[in-house]
């Protein structure tokens, strides 16, 4: 055997490239040799930006004795979780069920056959940390599997049977049966995981979790409790002053060491930066904030700046490491900052620059000592240097880029965007986001059925239900911002791609890989968020959407069924299924805007322009040309223009306000709805 990632795709694959571990990609020809030589296989998965995973390639792969007791023992398969999530899924549930911590890199013993029968993440190259020498990890598990195949067989299959299970959550029996009033219940309990000092969850490492920060600003925005308002709030200003923001070129790392957002792993990922686009947007809309606008603008220009691949759309992630150092592009000595700024003293004091410096010798540029805007002279000044830091890190060794696009983060990006340029009236952004959008369904698909991942002129034919999920977001987030009838259709006809190929019939629900996919030894199958939501809880969002945009009564049963599923996780699982909960919520309590008039003309511009702005969480739109007609399970369906000039009608349930032609009126009753529908209803 040889080591064959050089003829792979994936940036991380290639990393490994030049190892002397005789790496496989996954596949049947790697399981073939392994059965044949009845070795077990060692699984390795990780990512290209992972900087745990560069130490062990460091300190393991690339070691020529390490790799020769790997090459003596096992067959080596390394797998880019990225690109394969459906493997990197059941293997981390499998850790979990061993007992352990998730991450990466993960390090999975397998049989020929696939089944986990132990595993870990990170191992040194001699025992420390408390962890076991890798050496030794490898031997002991080579001497398991030959000489106690009845432990291995009976670890296996309770592995197996543990995974099958997970992907069987108790569903609605009556008990659990979703509601508003579980909705807020749930917003409640909340409370008591979230660090009343630095925002975020309790204790450390903080991740940003924002999906669970938009589920707690949608029950500030329907109930008016400010504790919900506030614990968003002050996670977003601690991570929006924090070392977890690039204060020079914008954009979150992907998580904080520390309890103080002060520390990150430094690598940027998509998909947090897209998610955090839209949830700041979201904020914005009802505070204002200008430190969310600015963070906003920031990410943004990151996005377009160093994320855009080929055609148009978004890749994957940046490295943490440069020149073989965690965070060597991003920190800073005092030395260096006293030599570019003429007078360095102001941007030292607000920026936390000290002789010392604030991790590792060096100094991570942060606000989080001095939050509050200076005078405008003084912020002019600070603005001024970071253009001058910024030049010059733009000089430096930049850490590594993974460009692949995958369908999946593209679409949490393009919706974003798009909402994002309709809420600050930046059609550059809304066009970003459509060809991103052009590039996957035209790139990255196969009628309507999409490919996960495209690199290097190859697409993967293996797709998944989040990719399906997410794309369909995106493209009706471009239908509601430009009205373009291409984009309804598109998410019609993925949602039946979804219900045809990863329908689960028996329980209810998708699958998380397709029926006609690679067999694996279990068929996922959650509704738990990870760092992205999931793919169950954003159909359920999509066809609640479908429902009330088309009028069609089948997605509004596919999104109750879809809730339905996975109603039970709220006896034991409440802050997993935050997605879940929103989509519920958006089925349960939209409030449909319909803008009767011209889109193109003045007065139906003005009208959407304010839905755009207005802080309406589960609002749904729809611009009908006058001689056009709303489905008649709109509530607004039959209702026109006023005196000839185009008209809002803000409605929910079966109810609608009285017709509205100013965009301050407008304004006000999509702050108060409820307030709108009432008067509506005075005799």
């Amino acid at each position: 055997m040889r080591n064959v990632l050089d003829t792979a795709a994936s940036p991380y694959l290639i990393q490994h490239k030049d190892n002397p571990v005789h790496w496989q990609t996954w596949g049947p020809e790697a399981f073939e040799a392994a059965a044949r030589r009845d070795k077990p296989i060692l699984l390795s998965v990780g990512y290209a930006a992972c900087h745990w995973c560069h130490v062990m390639a460091h300190e393991s792969f690339e070691n020529t004795d390490i790799a020769a007791l790997m090459n003596e023992l096992f067959v080596n398969i390394k797998v880019d979780r990225e690109e394969r999530p459906d493997v990197d899924t059941i293997y981390q549930q499998t850790l979990q069920l061993l007992g352990q911590h998730g991450g990466w890199p993960l390090t999975m013993f397998l049989t020929p056959q696939g089944a986990p029968f132990w595993g870990g993440t990170y191992f040194p190259p001699e025992s420390r940390y408390g962890r076991p020498g890798f050496p030794d990890v490898l031997r002991q598990m080579h001497t398991i599997y030959k000489n106690r195949r009845d432990k291995v067989a009976e670890s296996s299959e309770s592995v197996k049977s543990a995974l099958d299970k997970l992907s069987r959550p108790p569903g609605d029996d009556g008990s659990a049966r979703l509601s508003m009033a579980v909705l807020d219940h749930a917003a409640t309990q909340f409370l008591r995981a979230l660090d009343p000092d630095n925002g975020g969850l309790v204790g450390a490492p903080k991740f940003p979790q924002p999906s669970i920060f938009d589920f707690l600003w949608r029950a500030h925005v329907r109930g008016g409790e400010k504790i919900f308002g506030h614990a968003v709030s002050l996670t977003l200003d601690r991570m929006c002053q924090g070392g977890i923001y690039d204060h020079l070129g914008g954009g979150f790392a992907r998580y904080s060491t520390d309890e103080i957002w002060l520390a990150p792993h430094f690598e940027k990922m998509l998909y947090d930066n897209a998610q955090l686009i839209e949830l700041m947007t979201h904020v914005w809309r009802k505070t204002g904030s200008p430190l969310y606008a600015d963070r906003i603008r920031e990410t943004v220009g990151w996005t377009l700046r160093e994320m855009l691949a080929g055609g148009g759309a978004f890749a994957a992630s940046q490295d943490a490491d440069s020149e073989g150092e965690e965070g060597r592009y991003y920190v800073w000595s005092e030395r260096e900052i006293d030599s570019l700024l003429d007078d360095a003293a102001l941007f030292k004091n607000v920026y936390d620059v000290s002789p010392g410096g604030n991790w590792e010798g060096r100094n991570i540029l942060n606000r989080s000592a001095h939050p509050d805007p200076l005078d405008d002279a003084a912020e002019a000044s600070l603005a001024r240097s970071r253009e001058i830091l910024f030049a010059a890190r733009d000089k430096r060794i930049k850490p590594g880029w993974d460009d692949k696009v995958l369908a999946d983060w593209n679409g949490l990006m393009i919706s974003a965007l798009a909402g994002a340029g309709a809420a600050f009236q930046t059609p550059e952004w809304v066009v970003a986001a459509e060809r991103a959008f052009a590039f996957i369904d035209g790139g990255m698909s196969d009628g309507d059925r999409l490919f996960h991942c495209h690199r290097d002129g190859r697409a993967t034919e293996v797709a998944f239900l989040d990719d399906y999920a997410n794309m369909s977001k995106g493209a009706l987030a471009l239908f509601e911002v430009t009205g373009n009838p291409s984009y309804l259709e598109r998410a019609r006809a993925w949602a039946d791609t979804v219900e045809a190929h990863y329908l689960d019939a028996d329980n209810g629900g998708y699958f998380f890989t397709a029926a006609d996919a690679e067999a694996l030894i279990t068929r996922p199958r959650t509704a738990v968020d990870n760092a992205t939501p999931s793919g169950n809880g954003v159909m359920a969002h999509v066809l609640a959407r479908l429902h009330h945009l088309t009028g069609d009564d089948a997605y509004r049963r596919r999104a109750e069924a879809v809730c339905s599923a996975f109603s039970g996780e709220t006896r034991r699982n409440l802050l997993g299924i935050t997605s879940l909960l929103g989509g519920f919520e958006l089925l349960a309590a939209a409030v449909q805007v319909a803008v009767i008039g011209e889109r193109g003309g003045d007065e139906t511009r003005a009208l959407t322009r304010t839905y755009f702005e207005s802080p309406v969480p589960t609002g749904v739109l729809q611009v009908i040309e006058p001689d056009a007609r709303l489905p008649e399970s709109h509530p607004a369906s039959g209702k026109g223009l006023v005196d000839g000039r185009a008209t809002a009608y803000v409605c929910s349930g079966t109810s609608c306000s009285l017709p509205i032609t100013d965009p301050v009126s407008l304004r006000a009753a999509l702050a108060d709805p409820v307030g709108a529908l009432t008067a509506a209803a005075r005799p």
